[in-house]
C-alpha cells in the first residue's frame, strides 16, 4: 500500500468556465490555466502520482505543450490511470477536499465523485469530495481563487 498527496490551486477569473470534478459550474468567473484549469482533478492526479513516486502533473502534462490546451482534465486523470495500471496499482480510495469562497458546491459533489470514480474504474464509495470555504480568509475566501488537497491510498492490483 502507498499514499499520496495532491494539492492544486488556480486564480478565478472572467471569460472561463468553472468546471470542477468534471462538472460545469453555472458561475460568473472560471479557474485559469493552461487546461480546463480543474482543481479538483488536478489535486487527486498529483495524489496518485505522489504515490506511484512519478513526479507530478506538471511533469507528464506541461503548459507549454499545446495538445493540453483547454484539455478535459478527465482525459488527464485517464492518462494517470494508464500510469496507474502500468505500475500494477490499483486506487484504494481517495479523500478530497474543494476551499472556495463562492459558488456553493454541495449540489455537484456527486456528480464530481460518479466522474472521478469512473474514469479510475473504482467504486463511487472509494471516492470522497468535500467542499468548504475559509470563512472570507485568504485569497480563496477573498475570492480570487480556488485551490482543492486530495490524499489517495493505492495498492498493488
Amino acid at each position: 500500500m502507498r499514499i499520496g498527496h495532491g494539492y492544486d490551486v488556480h486564480k478565478l477569473g472572467e471569460n472561463r468556465d468553472l468546471i470542477i470534478g468534471g462538472v460545469k459550474i453555472p458561475h460568473h468567473l472560471g479557474l485559469v490555466g493552461h487546461s480546463d484549469a480543474d482543481v479538483l482533478v488536478h489535486a487527486i492526479m498529483d495524489s496518485i502520482l505522489g504515490a506511484l513516486a512519478l513526479r507530478d502533473i506538471g511533469y507528464h502534462f506541461p503548459d507549454n505543450d499545446s495538445s493540453f490546451k483547454n484539455i478535459n482534465s478527465l482525459i488527464l486523470l485517464e492518462k494517470v490511470k494508464e500510469l496507474l495500471d502500468s505500475k500494477g496499482y490499483k486506487v484504494g480510495n481517495i479523500d478530497s477536499t474543494i476551499i472556495a469562497q463562492k459558488p456553493k458546491l454541495s449540489p455537484y459533489i456527486e456528480t464530481m465523485r460518479e466522474n472521478i470514480s469512473r474514469v479510475l474504474g473504482v467504486s463511487i464509495d472509494d471516492i470522497n469530495v468535500k467542499a468548504t470555504t475559509e470563512e472570507k480568509l485568504g485569497f480563496t475566501g477573498e475570492e480570487k481563487g480556488i485551490s482543492a488537497h486530495s490524499v489517495c491510498i493505492i495498492f498493488k492490483a
